[in-house]
């Protein structure tokens, strides 16, 4: 199983970008989904979570500017980021999680935002 992220760039701060993160083979109990990021020096951070019944969650810098959803048939997960900021300049990370505590990762994409 992979996790294939995606859409990463080169934005001005005010832009948007839109991630991708494709599951290729099946993760059986998958009950998170989501997005970290770690900026250069800087530990990684959680920027949103998916559940499975839909819920989402956001750290707090990002709410009302970043969106998090999904396709289930693509086994797909977005990242839609608007009004970007320099200090959002980071590699993006998604991952998934199981009921079973496993963690899988994807190899991250890089977002860099010009002032």
């Amino acid at each position: 199983v992979q996790l294939q992220a995606s859409g990463g760039g080169v934005v001005q701060a005010g832009g948007s970008l839109k991630l991708s993160c494709v599951a290729s083979g099946k993760i059986s109990g998958v009950n998170v989904r989501g997005w970290y990021r770690q900026g250069p020096g800087k530990e990684r951070e959680l920027v949103a979570v998916i559940l499975n019944n839909g819920i989402t969650n956001y750290e707090d810098s990002v709410k009302g500017r970043f969106s998090i959803s999904r396709d289930i048939r693509k086994n797909t997960v977005y990242l839609q980021m608007n009004s970007l900021k320099p200090e959002d300049t980071a590699v993006y990370l998604c991952y998934s999680k199981t009921v079973y505590g496993m963690e899988y990762w994807g190899q991250g994409t890089q977002v860099t935002v010009s002032s």
